[in-house]
């Protein structure tokens, strides 16, 4: 074994976090049970993990292209290939007879330390899937019940309500209603229609909207109706697209959310379906979910927000009346950024409502992941200190640009931006499209409220 070898598998100890979903997960394993569930998630899949392993050259681009290992001044154990000997060397060389202290640590590197953004895979020269081995380390250690509480918690209310965050039906209606009157005060007429039948578009939100940003879905009424759509919302399960039960490997609560999100629509009879602003919830919609479904494509065409409004300035159904004054710059989330190439077109957008953009560098594709995605920022308070010092390479590259403003249009990329800017002391503040497009666009006379 060559010195440089040896550092990399040498686990460097970590400030504990004592996170009770982790530790009481621990306390409920055997060997045994650890050894069958690490089995069942090979399956058929052994050779490929050895494979990915095998080809494997220690380059080090990986390492280079990982905003953790960067952010820790190289430290070799939060590199990629780093994290995948910590892991799964060890699991393939005991044949998965490994102690649930063993899987404690696994579920830290691959769960807490690891956003599964795919940059380092992006710039492997031979085409290791890194973050794919994390996903797999993941789901074991879901399955063994070894996961952050908070995100436990999200899989669980999944389960249960068929929501990210135990929002009732009544809540989710009134919160609408709610949001319709808040629109009609800027514009005049702004619904948000329930359940109709055969209308456009079906808006979907993730459930931090109703339970957090409720200003979202107003500000969405208000852009409908200056655009002259006919859309709908449903008042009955499926209105949530988000999905955290993949966070922890739960394919199978995952493939439920995701038929029930295509099967609203279906009942509806929408032409399409335009997610909101978010990034997994997009990805899981249109690609992961699908193939767990068994489907080769979407029963229903889905867009993502930043191609819905990139058409509506297009196609001049919103038109700029006065431009966002404030310098300000884009975060690009991975799931529409590195996996669906949508950075150019929210470039567009900003540039047609903004008078002061300033881009960063790496960019689109390119971008540093927020550190949030995979889960991570899910993990709540008590990885929080964790999360943000572990992207110390996203200040940087964010206070670069002097501005004071961040796009940040995913659900786990806004607070994740947000925490960054104020650890970091950036003096930039994250913010949603929606919220910028609601302060320049222009309300027909026959809308404004006077």
């Amino acid at each position: 074994m060559t010195q440089a070898t040896e550092k990399v598998t040498r686990w460097k100890e970590r400030e504990p976090i004592l996170d009770p979903g982790i530790e009481e997960g621990v306390k409920k394993l055997t060997p045994e049970r650890i050894e069958t569930v690490i089995k069942r998630v090979l399956g058929i899949q052994p050779a490929r993990v050895k494979m990915y392993i095998q080809k494997c050259m220690h380059c080090g681009l990986c390492g280079e292209a990982c905003h953790w290992y960067l952010s820790h001044d190289r430290d070799p154990t939060y590199g990629p290939v780093g994290k995948v000997r910590q892991t799964w060397w060890e699991i393939l060389k005991a044949n998965g007879k490994v102690s649930p202290e063993f899987i404690k640590k696994c579920a830290r590197i691959a769960l807490l330390e690891c956003n599964r953004c795919r940059r380092c895979s992006q710039f492997c020269p031979f085409g290791v899937d890194i973050a794919g081995l994390m996903v797999l380390m993941g789901r074991i250690c879901g399955l063994l019940g070894v996961t952050p509480e908070y995100v436990q918690d999200t899989r669980n209310s999944h389960a249960s309500t068929m929501n990210q965050m135990w929002v009732k039906q009544d809540e989710w209606i009134d919160t609408l209603e709610w949001m319709e009157e808040e629109a009609q005060s800027v514009v005049k007429n702004a619904r948000i229609p329930l359940d109709k039948e055969g209308a456009e578009i079906m808006y979907s939100v993730i459930a931090p909207e109703p339970k957090v940003h409720p200003r979202l879905i107003g500000n969405m009424a208000q852009i409908m109706t200056v655009a002259g759509y006919d859309w709908t919302m449903p008042s009955f399960d499926g209105w949530d697209a988000s999905n955290l039960a993949v966070m922890v490997g739960d394919l199978e609560i995952s493939g439920r959310i995701i038929k029930a999100h295509y099967e609203a629509a279906l009942r509806l009879k929408v032409k399409r379906i335009v997610h909101g602003e978010c990034g997994h919830a997009f990805r899981f919609s249109v690609f992961e979910g699908l193939r767990w479904l068994g489907w080769k494509q979407p029963p229903i065409p889905l867009v993502h927000a930043v191609l819905f409004y990139y058409e509506l300035l297009k196609t001049g159904r919103i038109k700029i009346a006065k431009k966002f004054k404030d310098p300000i710059t884009v975060h690009d989330p991975c799931n529409i950024a590195r996996h669906y190439s949508l950075g150019r077109a929210l470039r567009a957008v900003i540039k047609e409502m903004c008078e002061d953009f300033r881009d960063v560098s790496p960019r689109c594709e390119y971008n540093y992941c927020c550190n949030g995605g995979g889960g991570v920022v899910n993990a709540g308070p008590p990885w929080k200190k964790v999360r943000v010092e572990g992207n110390r390479v996203k200040a940087e590259q964010l206070k670069a640009t002097g501005a004071k403003f961040v796009v940040a249009p995913c659900h786990n990329c806004y607070p994740s931006i947000q925490d960054i800017c104020d650890y970091y002391e950036l003096g930039m503040k994250a913010t949603f499209i929606s919220e910028i497009m609601v302060q320049t666009m222009e309300i027909p006379p026959g809308l404004r409220v006077i």
